[in-house]
């Protein structure tokens, strides 16, 4: 078995690497060096929010080998990323895939039972970020992950007193370097031609600045975004001050009823995109985009990682624990109560129905202005 690099990032041991080549005069071997598995199920945003993980991960473990195992739905998220070298769909195939082999990091980075019991089952010599105890509490691995494992558990702490960013305090836990490193989106040749073609088709032109509106959210947190009467609003507004630009309507499949309706109330004023093909079209819709206004959901997340400039209206959420990369603004409700996480409330008046449209507005006008300098 020697003449078998076994160790090599090309080696599968079931067919050669590519046609023709023999193992043991192969010129091109390339050892894994360390092997890292990441452990990522959590929301679409916070997956695309820990590729920027991966610059100080690959600044430590310069010769690695990274595995990633993630949702199904996430794995658009995930495609062509330079520092990955194997994502792996979670399901039982993979996961036994995973129980025979050994690593040497393991990074957990969801704090929930279903990825901790997988991470304390894998073999790996050094373990970071969240595992499960023999009651099934989940618990920190190591002691740089004790402070975003205790923000979970304190709501003073994560509301009021926090004002890092979830980069920053991912990192801490990992025990990776923290350089403020961006999130990570690959767009193929063939992804970048479809972005044209789809402008010219819409009529877009090349000297208009294009604003796009996502109006959706997870059906998990219903107040993520505003209703639809101050979606509205909002646009009537957006329209009537920038009226020489095209407005843009984004969202996912589960947002094409309200996106329609919105279309047939404002007829021309808007540019509707398609809300069913898929995540990874609805990446290419938002590259069309100079200016990208959201609230704080995956579509947030994604415009960043497009390195859009942002106008994010915060509700529920923490605002401190995103950065925008001096690329945007950030408008937060007027609602006291604000920031809860909660998925269902019995306020009277919602932290949704509390966000000025007027201040994104504002927001978007002073974004505009830093594009008009630039160009």
């Amino acid at each position: 078995m020697e003449k078998y690099k076994l160790d090599c990032k090309y080696f599968s041991g079931y067919k050669p690497c590519s046609p023709g080549k023999v193992c043991s005069d192969c010129k091109d071997y390339s050892s894994m060096g360390t092997r890292i598995l990441i452990i990522n199920f959590d929301a679409l945003g916070d997956v695309l929010r820990t590729t920027a993980m991966l610059h100080p991960l690959k600044r430590k473990y310069k010769t690695s080998h990274v595995t990633w195992l993630t949702q199904e739905t996430a794995l658009p998220l995930l495609k062509d990323n330079h520092y990955i070298d194997r994502v792996l769909e979670y399901s039982v195939e993979n996961t036994l895939l995973l129980l025979t082999e050994r690593f040497d990091v393991l990074m957990n980075v969801d704090k929930s039972r279903r990825s901790g019991s997988l991470a304390n089952l894998v073999d790996a010599k050094e373990k970071y970020g969240f595992g499960i105890t023999e009651t099934g509490a989940i618990y920190p691995y190591n002691v740089e992950a004790e402070h975003l494992y205790e923000l979970g558990l304190n709501d003073q702490m994560k509301f009021k007193e926090n004002k890092r960013s979830e980069q920053e305090l991912l990192c801490e836990a990992m025990g990776l370097e923290y350089q403020r490193d961006e999130y990570i989106l690959n767009l193929t040749q063939e992804e970048k031609d479809f972005v044209k073609s789809f402008k010219n088709q819409s009529g877009i032109k090349e000297n208009q600045i294009v604003i796009g509106f996502n109006t959706g959210c997870s059906g998990l947190y219903p107040y993520k975004k505003l209703n639809f009467d101050k979606q509205l609003l909002f646009l009537k507004k957006l329209h009537k001050i920038f009226g020489h630009d095209r407005i843009l309507l984004l969202g996912g499949r589960e947002d094409t009823e309200n996106n329609s309706a919105l279309k047939k109330k404002l007829q021309n004023k808007v540019v509707s995109t398609p809300t069913n093909e898929g995540l990874r079209k609805g990446i290419l819709f938002m590259e069309l985009c100079d200016i990208v206004v959201t609230g704080d959901t995956l579509g947030l997340h994604m415009a960043l990682a497009l390195k859009k400039s942002v106008a994010a209206f915060f509700t529920i959420t923490c605002a401190a624990e995103i950065d925008l990369y001096e690329r945007g603004d950030k408008v937060l409700t007027e609602a006291d109560c604000s920031p809860c996480w909660k998925r269902e409330c019995q306020n009277e008046k919602k932290c949704n129905e509390a966000v000025n449209i007027d201040s994104i507005c504002e927001a978007v006008k002073d974004l505009r202005s830093k594009i008009e300098k630039k160009a």
